[in-house]
């Protein structure tokens, strides 16, 4: 397990010394603002000024530079990201502006969900837009792969202790080259790969920047149309019912049409989405699994459910995952249920 070294006493004071001479408060105090699941970790900073965040970025475990530039891109193209007032990527810290403590995962709910979802697709719109840089990550096969070997090797194994017969082991394999060759035969354009509520704040917008404002954006790469979309709406924390998740989808689709993003028929996007989830909620189940067993982060796989039912509401539409569908009710979803006791 990667130790976190920002809750080191040594770490703690030197953060704090360094957000106090950066604001020129020396009775400034801090505490933590948000839990990551990688190594960067986020401080608000409270003293006789407005509250600020500093993002810490420990030295040799996280680098900033990947996130500052990320921030530029989206910067220069009008989207709503956090503020940096300070920086020291020797030490690893970052001072940035404080947007609160609600993102829209808290804020969302059944009544207003059509209105702030309508504002996240025109974000994710100016996102896609972008003309991706050259020599820009690519959503490839090799990523593919490694996204596959963590379902299989950390949630099957490890996690449910499931050993597949080498039937078993085919439908599986033949399932995931279905979800790589649909992920890679998509337009491919800027890619979050983590557009959800969690990372999206309800921030006012500043002169030439439109919000929602936009986090966690270090990872960008060229990949496929179907994935933010479908990440946006089939969240890692929050669910919502399938029929609902479809007209998004579909009013995506219409203003991406609109836009002039290369999306296909409306159908082709529909079922595009729907794979390109598949693909996604394999992979997660992967990492909550990684986080907990290598991690010490345990907290992540109380939702493994959820992905297990995006999984039973999708796989029955379409026919060529058929394989996967008798898996999961055959070996996963049994082993899941043996290993909570539900």
């Amino acid at each position: 397990m990667t130790p976190d070294t920002s809750l080191l006493p040594q770490r703690a004071r030197q953060r704090l010394q360094w957000a106090r001479a950066r604001l020129g408060d020396a009775t400034a105090g801090i505490e933590r603002a948000s839990v990551d699941a990688g190594l960067r970790s986020y401080w608000r900073v409270t003293g006789r000024q407005d509250s600020h965040i500093v993002m810490d970025a420990p030295p040799g475990l996280e680098d900033p530079r990947p996130w500052l530039r990320m921030r530029t891109l989206l910067l220069e193209h009008g989207l709503r990201v956090p503020a940096v007032l300070a920086q020291d990527l020797d030490a690893g810290f970052l001072l940035l502006e404080d947007l609160g403590a609600l993102t829209l995962a808290r804020l969302l709910d059944a009544d207003n969900a059509d209105d702030w979802f309508e504002r996240a697709m025109g974000q994710l719109l100016r996102l896609q837009a972008i003309p991706v840089p050259e020599g820009f990550g690519c959503f490839d096969e090799a990523l593919l792969q490694r996204d596959a070997g963590l379902f299989d090797t950390w949630f099957l194994q490890r996690h449910l202790g499931l050993v597949l017969d080498a039937a078993e082991a085919d439908e599986l394999q033949q399932a995931q080259r279905w979800l790589m060759a649909n992920a890679l035969g998509q337009a491919q354009l800027m890619a979050h790969r983590d557009f959800m509520p969690r990372n999206l704040m309800p921030a006012a917008d500043t002169e030439g920047c439109i919000g929602p404002a936009v986090l966690d954006f270090q990872d960008l790469v060229r990949g496929p149309v179907a994935y933010d979309p479908v990440s946006l709406f089939k969240d890692a924390f929050l669910s919502w019912p399938l029929q609902r998740v479809d007209g998004w989808l579909a009013r995506y689709h219409e203003r991406a049409l609109a836009a002039g993003l290369p999306v296909p028929d409306r159908a082709t996007f529909l079922r595009d989405a729907d794979w390109m989830g598949v693909q996604r909620h394999l992979k997660i189940l992967g990492i909550f699994a990684r986080l907990h067993y290598r991690d010490g982060k345990s907290h992540y796989l109380d939702d493994a459910p959820r992905f297990i039912a995006y999984l039973d509401e999708v796989l029955p539409r379409h026919r060529p995952l058929s394989g996967l569908h008798a898996l999961l009710e055959r070996r996963i979803k049994p082993a899941l249920a043996e290993r909570t006791g539900r």
